[in-house]
């Protein structure tokens, strides 16, 4: 049976050359946003590594001049901090740099470790930053004061970069050069402070300790008050009356990230639905075309004994077979994808998208003849003979 729907196809194989090239157009099609989607879920559902909930990310840029000692200016950041903690419904205050999480800022360095160099996303901190988000440790520790006194200036990595640099190995302790030497004192857990969806990249964290911050967050408690926010921006502006301010909360800012991150996938699949509806309209009609032309055909089987179903069976086998020749080419360039490391995407996510392509391609194409193969089946032997 699958010779016989072979050599059907193959000798009608110029009239469905641009079937096969939409069909194979489609699936490579397919294939872009399944791997995107695949790609995107599986960002999602790994642990978020942080809490966003009541959350403030607060700006107060003031201006200083130029000869400001910088002592003073860490101890006007100390007074503000101070002020903001001691606001009824505030829990843990932070100061961070503007590539704090769901920004749109993102800052990177050149890290180098046993000949092996990365280019990790950079932050600063300081001593309350993994209280105020309640990260979760890994290894070792967050900053503390002591840190202020070290020989040699403390850095927090995220699991992905210890991974990148030390494999299952210790890493605490060890020496990084960002341009001078660094010493590993913790490991936290991935943050996915880009969005839920984006890529989780190696991270470094060095410690604030001194000069005036304008970036940080504010953590409040479950029963804060809806004037906690007017309360703050009074607090700061009373201290710094010419400073620019501005307050937002994570929550929000997490779902303008998100709905950013999400527009490459519905453009993609805006145009592949469109595409895919073509093909779809394609294959109908060229099932349609070719069950009427064989009228005489299907009557002259059903009269030596095929049944209505057997006769349904081979249109849509016919159409299985006529996708599965593009598709097999597509499959052979979409491989290549995972063999020569492109993107440098994980093997399981572009080996789940072909075989979502191919799949969804194969249903598309049995909906599609499935009706013509059902009127196919209700020919009647003695009006398709008396036709032909």
């Amino acid at each position: 049976m699958l010779q016989h729907l072979l050599t059907l196809i193959w000798n009608k194989k110029r009239q469905h050359f641009l079937l096969f090239l939409e069909l194979f157009i489609s699936f490579l099609v397919l294939f872009a946003v399944f791997t995107m989607l695949v790609f995107n879920y599986d960002n999602y559902r790994k642990p978020r590594g942080f809490e966003y909930e009541r959350v403030l990310s607060i700006t107060a840029f003031q201006r200083f001049s130029g000869d400001a000692p910088r002592d003073s200016l860490t101890i006007i950041s100390a007074q503000l901090k101070r002020s903001l903690e001691a606001v009824p419904g505030v829990t843990a205050v932070t100061y961070v740099s503007s590539n704090s999480p769901y920004t749109m800022s993102t800052s990177s360095n050149n890290i180098t470790y046993n000949n092996i160099s990365l280019q990790p996303d950079e932050y600063w901190a300081d001593d309350d930053f993994a209280k105020t988000l309640q990260l979760h440790m890994l290894k070792g520790r967050w900053f503390n004061k002591s840190d202020g006194a070290a020989a040699r200036k403390p850095v927090v990595i995220n699991e992905t970069l210890a991974e990148k640099f030390f494999g299952t190995a210790d890493p605490i302790g060890k020496i990084l050069n960002t341009g001078s030497d660094k010493q590993i004192v913790g490991v936290v857990r991935n943050l996915k402070d880009k969005g839920d969806y984006a890529e989780l990249r190696p991270g470094i964290y060095q410690r604030i300790d001194s000069g005036y911050q304008d970036n940080f967050l504010v953590k409040l408690t479950a029963g804060a008050a809806p004037s906690t926010e007017s309360v703050i921006y009074k607090t700061i502006m009373h201290q710094f009356p010419s400073s620019n301010t501005e307050i937002e909360k994570l929550e929000d800012k997490r779902v303008v990230k998100n709905r950013m991150s999400l527009i490459p996938v519905i453009l993609m699949l805006v145009i592949s639905g469109f595409l895919v509806l073509n093909v779809a309209l394609g294959i109908y009609g060229v099932v349609w075309y070719s069950v009427n032309k064989r009228r005489g055909e299907i009557g002259l089987r059903k009269a030596v004994g095929a049944t209505s179903g057997g006769i349904t069976r081979q249109i849509i086998g016919e159409a299985l077979v006529l996708t599965t020749l593009p598709l097999l080419l597509g499959i052979i360039l979409a491989v290549q994808f995972p063999l020569l490391n492109l993107f440098d995407l994980p093997v399981f996510t572009y080996i789940v998208a072909i075989v979502m392509a191919a799949v969804f391609l194969y249903l598309l194409v049995t909906l599609c003849a499935l009706y013509p193969g059902r009127q196919a089946a209700k020919i009647y032997p003695a009006v398709a003979l008396h036709e032909d």
